[in-house]
């Protein structure tokens, strides 16, 4: 049934062996002949592969051993570069921790990025911390107290009224501390307290106002302020406005909605601002121009605050009187170069307060707000037009018409007959005092300056 089948190479040596069964099928049995020879050979191979394996284990223990001691000694020599570096670094007179300024600690150390290597997404967060530190001792909250009145159906009358707002300390010459505030925060102030960063609370009194720009200077006797006080305050550093960047970070620092001096940040978002400002009874009208507009929430209380770079240098006075319910993010702050000369001004004038009513000095004129609408069409300057001058009055007797546009009195710029009247109730009767106006004359506008001396109220 079966049949054995031999199958020989050409040197007729057996290769394998096998059989055929009944169906014709091939059944394989084995080698024969030189059949143990190849096996031999199989188990040769069997032992080479195991020799390399070992081979191949023995290498990489030998480079994990090197490259191991490698990193050891890579790690060694750094460390001895880095401590030369440090050294020559002292040596050299390198960065001191008490010489370096608030700007490159910000940077070194309240920097965070995020993203590849280029630069596709980086985030920077500035701690602040130290620009306030800074700064406080410069700042004060200021309360005004006053009156104001209120008009109603059943006709006008008076009531006491507080005030909040900010300042900064600006100067000191041999008897006063001098403060920068805006003018809406002093305005129709009866009396005025300064509190200083040690909460000490001391009386002032305003040197000088000027409505049209929304500034002021308040002046504190050093005499009244208590020597442990005098050792914490300082004078702000002032910086430039006029290098600032669109998108530079700036801190606003105030006494927000009276609670306190609080920090908040943002960034510069616009330059060169204009803004047409609403004329009310204790506010002066006209255009405001040249503001710094940032996102750094500015509420009120904050007014006179300071608007203040990442070196700690003030570069605005804040206003809220310019901010606007119906958005959100838009703060503007009046800008250092704009404010100083001004500033500087007033803080050389002899120091006024609120004249009482019955003892203000008077023009004897009605008047009305030029605002930017008349301006434009009607070509009338900015100031406070005289409507009607009362015969034989100080404005008479001097030389002022109707038709008149009043732009300065004393040397203090008037935008309107609101911020006019601001202005001059500082002023009692008997005084005598420069008003600059302008008077058209054949279809032009020609400049004059007439000497008034005030009336009484009994006069008008």
């Amino acid at each position: 049934m079966f049949e054995d089948y031999k199958d020989q190479n050409q040197y007729g040596n057996s290769r394998t062996t096998g059989s055929y069964d009944s169906y014709g099928s091939y059944r394989y049995s084995g080698y024969s002949g030189d059949g143990d020879n190849k096996k031999g050979k199989k188990d040769k191979k069997k032992g080479g592969f195991a020799r390399s394996m070992a081979v191949c284990i023995c290498l990489a223990l030998v480079f994990g051993v090197v490259a191991g001691a490698a990193f050891q000694v890579t790690d060694y020599l750094g460390e001895q570069v880095t401590s030369a570096s440090a050294e020559e670094a002292a040596v050299s007179g390198g960065e001191d921790e008490g010489d370096s300024d608030v700007a490159s600690v910000l940077e070194k150390n309240a920097q965070s990025e995020t993203g590849d290597s280029s630069g596709s997404a980086v985030t920077t967060v500035y701690d602040v911390s130290q620009v306030v530190e800074k700064m406080m001792p410069s700042m004060v909250a200021i309360t005004s107290s006053g009156v104001t009145e209120i008009q109603s159906l059943f006709g006008t009358f008076q009531q006491p009224s507080q005030s909040s707002g900010s300042g900064i300390i600006i100067g000191q010459n041999d008897s006063e501390l001098l403060i920068a505030t805006n003018n809406h925060v002093v305005e129709n102030a009866q009396e005025l307290n300064v509190c200083f960063v040690d909460n000490e609370i001391v009386s002032a009194q305003v040197r000088g106002t000027d409505p049209v720009n929304d500034l002021a200077v308040v002046s504190v006797q050093i005499a009244d302020i208590k020597d442990s006080t005098m050792s914490q305050i300082a004078i702000a550093e002032i910086g430039d406005s006029d290098s600032l960047q669109i998108g530079e970070p700036v801190i606003a620092i105030g006494n927000a909605l009276g609670y306190g001096q609080s920090v908040t940040v943002g960034v510069v978002s616009a330059l060169n601002r204009s803004l047409e400002v609403s004329s009310t009874s204790t506010s002066t009208g006209g255009v405001a121009t040249n503001l710094i507009q940032t996102d750094a929430a500015i509420n009120p209380g904050n007014s006179g605050g300071a608007l203040v770079n990442i070196n700690g240098q003030v570069i605005g006075i804040n206003s809220a009187k310019l901010a606007s319910n119906e958005v959100e993010g838009m703060g503007y702050a009046i800008p250092m170069s704009t404010a100083e000369p001004i500033l500087s001004d007033l803080m050389n004038r002899t120091p006024r307060e609120k004249v009482a009513e019955e003892e203000r000095g008077y023009l004897g004129i009605s008047g009305a707000d030029v605002t930017e609408d008349v301006t434009s069409i009607y070509n009338i300057p900015t100031g406070a037009y005289v409507v009607t001058v009362n015969e034989g009055s100080a404005a008479d007797k001097a030389g002022i018409r109707q038709g008149d546009v009043i732009t300065e009195f004393d040397g203090l710029t008037v935008s309107s007959m609101t911020g006019l009247k601001d202005t001059m109730s500082y002023y009692r009767a008997g005084e005598t005092v420069e008003v600059g106006l302008l008077t058209s004359r054949d279809g032009e506008w020609v400049e004059e300056t007439v000497t008034v001396t005030l009336d009484d109220a009994l006069s008008q």
